[in-house]
């Protein structure tokens, strides 16, 4: 029997990839622009030390420096978005190094601007904004430099750390490499005999799978890859703990989380609280556990277990035609002015559907201030996948209304704040779902696949972030991040977090060997607090309150305009108490509570 392979990139159909023309019209364009920059960047001394010459040099610097950012970006953006179409492909990745190198030299060679804007007074640099109207707009973007005094270097130094940034990045590059292109999967067999090859995406399909051998299988094989590259995997884990803790050291910064969070002043409490409230909650997830345990009547449940529906088969699906319908009809209640960009990244091919052969796994959405915002999937037909979809547009439009609205300075969001849109998104989509969906199957499937993604969102992503901040304090100790210790900490944290149902299967201690959000830098414990104040928000809006959904539309309109815990208080939500968190996990009990009882009815 024939092995399924995975297509080429070269078979796709053009309406199921992204066109990335309009950005460069082909890879010349790209050249020509690199080269414009790479002649550009020869400028950039001549505005260095100009600063204390009066408020029109100053416009003139910053006004250059963000040129640069600005068309830097979307050199990175073209280049990253062909290389992850098909990581396999040398042009591209050529292409991509190629950009990588330009974004460090550019970072490098406007280094010096913030140190040197750190040698003036603030009643200097005050002074300025009265007598120069233009800067008016700037005045966030120079105040947030203003309260980092204390962590900015001299500027040779800034300038040293700059251009080293492809070294600090080069753990992830190598990971990102090794973990997309290289790793070669084994073929196992599926439910009728068939071969299946495995894959980042695959797999993940095969996690939902109601044959339990096959589910073993594609775990067991998965890992047993993993396991052959533990000792090469903790080492560029480690070095990169190893250079987010350097650069939080130089900069006087008391740990890299601190470092990390401060960059958007967001409170060390935030995160503190998310892991004191959801551990709290863990004997919710125990329950949720144990109910899994009992609906697929198993002695012993273990993780590969975790992800197929508890009621067999799954009783609905989507093709990505019905799932474009489906994501149109639930995002109705957000209103015409949000529905009209989701009908054009529809129309205007945003979104790289299909996966195809070295296709990085996974899906996220992308885009520059003068790009669209791109989609990246690896569509296969299940409702999570719909789900998917609909989180990568609340992503895309956050980001159209974001670059739509303001200028170039503010036309981005933190992690902090992208996360909300999305899982807002998603929190929408269920009660549409339970809604309108009356088989009694179809809801238990839906409230299900609720649960799950709770637990992979709010439970899963704190366990995450436990183990991140966990091995940052253990390396700022002293202590190796060998294969074996990050594994035995790992297994303890699983136990943990899943419960005594569960089987300590060997091979999730290895599980922290191919999570990719953990060379992002503090990165995960935003999926969790995002989806707790999604919860809140959405419910605000199906509701129906007063001022709700304009509140929201602002939210997404706000970009970098103010810091983000203030974003969000004006939208309805005060992340900087514990009430969000409580409230999402009220949400959680109420919907584990329907599924118990509706399981009795089937």
């Amino acid at each position: 029997m024939a092995t399924t392979q995975l297509p080429s990139r070269e078979s796709l159909p053009e309406e199921m990839t992204w066109d990335l023309t309009p950005i460069f019209a082909n890879d010349q364009a790209f050249d020509t622009a690199f080269a414009e920059l790479k002649e550009e960047l020869k400028q950039a001394d001549k505005y260095k030390g100009t600063l204390a010459n009066g408020s029109t040099a100053f416009l003139q610097a910053l006004e250059f420096c963000l040129t640069v950012y600005r068309k830097i970006e979307t050199l990175y953006v073209y280049s990253h978005l062909k290389n992850d179409q098909d990581t396999g492909n040398t042009t591209y990745q050529g292409l991509y190094a190629r950009a990588s190198s330009l974004l460090a030299e550019s970072s490098a060679a406007i280094s010096w601007f913030e140190p040197e804007v750190l040698t003036l007074s603030d009643s200097q640099i005050w002074s300025y904004f009265e007598e120069e109207p233009k800067l008016a707009i700037y005045r966030h973007y120079v105040a947030q430099m203003v309260d980092n005094r204390a962590h900015i270097l001299p500027a040779d130094q800034e300038e040293l750390l700059a251009g080293a940034s492809e070294i600090f990045n080069a753990p992830d590059d190598i990971f990102s490499v090794l973990n997309n292109a290289d790793l070669v999967f084994p073929v196992i067999e599926g439910s009728d005999g068939e071969k299946i090859q495995l894959s980042h995406g695959v797999y993940g399909q095969l996690m939902e799978a109601t044959d339990r051998n096959v589910r073993e299988a594609a775990f067991k094989g998965l890992y047993r890859i993993y396991g052959q590259f533990r000792n090469t995997f903790a080492q560029t884990l480690s070095s990169h703990v190893k250079g987010h803790n350097f650069k939080a050291k130089v900069r006087k910064y008391s740990s890299a989380r601190e470092a990390s969070l401060s960059n958007n002043h967001i409170p060390e409490s935030v995160y503190d609280t998310l892991v004191t409230v959801v551990n709290k909650h863990l004997p919710l997830l125990h329950r949720y556990v144990a109910l899994r345990k009992k609906l697929l009547a198993t002695d012993k449940l273990h993780m590969y277990d975790m992800y197929t529906p508890v009621l067999g088969e799954a009783p609905i699906s989507y093709t990505y035609e019905q799932a474009v319908k489906k994501a149109k009809e639930a995002l109705q209640i957000m209103g015409p002015e949000y529905n009209e960009i989701v009908k054009e990244a529809f129309s205007s091919r945003w979104i790289d559907v299909i996966e195809n052969k070295g296709k990085r796994s996974g899906a996220y959405s992308s885009g520059a201030y003068d790009t669209a915002p791109y989609i990246l999937m690896n569509w296969h037909d299940t409702l999570d996948q719909l789900f998917t979809l609909v989180h990568e547009m609340g992503h895309s439009v956050h980001s159209y209304f974001t670059r739509s609205n303001q200028p170039f300075v503010y036309g981005d969001y933190s992690i902090f704040l992208a996360e909300i849109a999305s899982t807002t998104n998603e929190n929408i989509l269920t009660e549409y779902l339970l809604e309108t969906e009356k088989d009694s199957k179809v809801r238990a499937y839906v409230l299900n696949h609720y649960l799950d993604g709770f637990k992979g969102t709010i439970f899963r992503q704190t366990q995450f972030a436990e183990f991140e901040h966990f091995i940052h304090t253990a390396d700022a100790k002293g202590t190796p991040l060998t294969s074996e210790y990050l594994s035995d900490y790992y297994g303890d944290l699983n136990t943990k977090y899943y419960g005594p149902d569960v089987e300590n299967d060997e091979e999730i201690k290895l599980e922290w060997a191919r999570i990719p959000h953990f060379y992002y830098n503090y990165y995960v414990y935003q999926y969790a607090t995002g989806f707790s104040a999604a919860s809140a928000l959405a419910k605000k809006i199906l509701a129906k309150e007063d001022g709700a959904l304009d509140h929201y539309l602002n939210y997404l309109k706000a970009g970098n305009s103010d810091y983000p815990i203030e974003v969000m208080k004006k939208a309805g939500v005060d992340m900087t108490k514990a009430d969000y968190i409580e409230d999402a996990m009220k949400m959680f009990e109420q919907r584990l509570s329907e599924l118990e009882t509706l399981v009795t009815t089937l």
